[in-house]
């Protein structure tokens, strides 16, 4: 595996007092594609909001390059190029597609760069440059996910996190969506993804963890995962 950029040790996530994430340990290399896969309720969405800072640990440590980013807040993470594409996308619906864009680029002074990522991004989703200035709410939801992914993008992350980017989408643009995350992944950009389509995940990943209840229960190769037999059993829909 690739030296360690990110990486969770024994974290541990209260909701209450309920324990949603119970003593996660994972690494994402620098350069991986890795893989979250799950069930509704496993605590992937948690795992990604506590790295994002949004959801406090009371256990554990997250170390970003060699050093812990628990104890900061939400846009010292992003400054520190860790950069999270929520779950349903969450665009500003009122605003432009160009504005979308920009609110990802907030924490960013560099001007002459910020151009050139417009025009990087509008690269990489043709779509998007069609739709400059058309309202991001307008979009269809394939649109919509390939603007999540921009905006975030737009923070020139290190490690960019996406969180279900399938979910609820036609599969002509699930299979779109995956075609540019092997894209992204290929520009040397670190990706950590969760996703309930664990056969889609586990062909583009590098290495996968499942989590079940708050556990990591199995690691390997994504090569390995999708002939694992409990997996193809618990995620696959194969007996």
């Amino acid at each position: 595996m690739a030296t360690a950029l990110l990486e969770l040790k024994e974290v541990r996530v209260r909701y209450g007092g309920i324990e949603a994430v119970r003593g996660v340990s994972l690494e994402v290399g620098d350069g991986e594609l890795v893989t979250l896969i799950g069930g509704n309720g496993a605590g992937k969405t948690t795992t990604l909001n506590t790295i994002s800072g949004i959801k406090l640990l009371y256990r554990g440590e997250i170390v970003f390059d060699g050093e812990p980013i628990h104890g900061l807040s939400p846009h010292q993470i992003v400054e520190l190029g860790v950069c999270q594409s929520p779950e349903g996308r969450r665009i500003f619906p009122r605003m432009s597609v160009t504005e979308n864009l920009t609110m990802g680029a907030f924490a960013r002074r560099d001007s002459k760069e910020i151009k050139e990522d417009y025009e990087r991004i509008f690269e990489l989703f043709p779509v998007l440059k069609e739709r400059a200035k058309q309202a991001g709410g307008t979009l269809s939801g394939g649109e919509q996910q390939m603007l999540a992914i921009g905006r975030a993008l737009m923070s020139r992350p290190r490690v960019l996190m996406l969180d279900e980017p399938s979910m609820g989408l036609a599969p002509k643009f699930v299979e779109k969506i995956f075609e540019l995350l092997k894209e992204i992944h290929s520009q040397g950009i670190t990706i950590l993804l969760v996703e309930q389509n664990a056969h889609l995940a586990l062909q583009i990943g590098d290495r996968g963890y499942v989590l079940e209840s708050g556990e990591i229960v199995l690691e390997d190769q994504c090569k390995k995962l999708l002939g694992n037999d409990q997996v193809r059993k618990a995620y696959l829909g194969e007996e």
